[in-house]
């Protein structure tokens, strides 16, 4: 009976948990190896040596993971990095160099290449309003209110991108093709009518589309 009363749950509240158990062996292990590394001939079978390689393995995995962590929090590959970037750009200019990164074969560049077209695609046509640092989710999110009809091909364009630049996923034709693909059915969409009535459709571009 005493020892039934003493498995009730409000009797072991008070143990260390499992972590802090399996935290103090690590520890009582560490601290062996340091007291053998301290003295490695004391022993005269190399053990203290032993002990220091150890040691130092440890501490490199250690070092080598925290260079890691600190280089994913540098990695330009953000998600919430802005879609475009500060330098004056058109549509035309990132289909060209989408088209060129596919050419040869460099399929995640390419992919990028074309939702920034679609991008300043949207902005030029005034579908979406101008604004730095706009992220490739929030592109989809005010598109795909502007456009109802294709909100759901935004997103899954959005996602295209993402798994390849974000998720370190392989760039694919396919990927590409799906993006190309988004990009030439949104110039062929034409964007509810703007408030502004001061705004008029200007003369058809060469890549085809009204230019607001």
């Amino acid at each position: 009976m005493a020892r039934r009363e003493l498995d009730k749950q409000v009797y072991q509240r008070d143990k260390p948990s499992w972590l802090e158990r399996e935290w103090e062996r690590f520890t009582d292990w560490l601290g062996d190896l340091l007291q053998r590394a301290a003295a490695p001939n004391a022993q005269g079978n190399g053990s203290g040596w032993v002990s220091v390689a150890v040691i130092i393995l440890i501490l490199a995995v250690a070092i080598a993971l925290v260079a890691w962590l600190m280089w994913g929090r540098r990695n330009p590959r953000s998600r919430g990095d802005a879609l475009l970037e500060d330098e004056p750009s058109t549509a035309l200019d990132h289909r060209d160099a989408a088209e060129a990164h596919a050419a040869a074969g460099q399929w995640a560049e390419a992919i990028r290449e074309r939702l920034r077209a679609v991008a300043r695609d949207l902005e030029e046509r005034a579908v979406v309003s101008p604004r730095p640092g706009r992220t490739a989710d929030e592109l989809a999110a005010e598109a795909g209110e502007a456009l109802p009809q294709l909100a759901e091909e935004l997103r899954g364009g959005v996602r295209v991108f993402d798994d390849v630049w974000y998720g370190d996923r392989p760039g694919t034709s396919e990927g590409y093709a799906r993006l190309k693909g988004l990009d030439e059915r949104l110039q062929e969409t034409r964007p509810k009518p703007l408030e502004d009535d001061d705004l008029v459709p200007a003369v058809t571009g060469e890549e085809g589309g009204p230019r607001w």
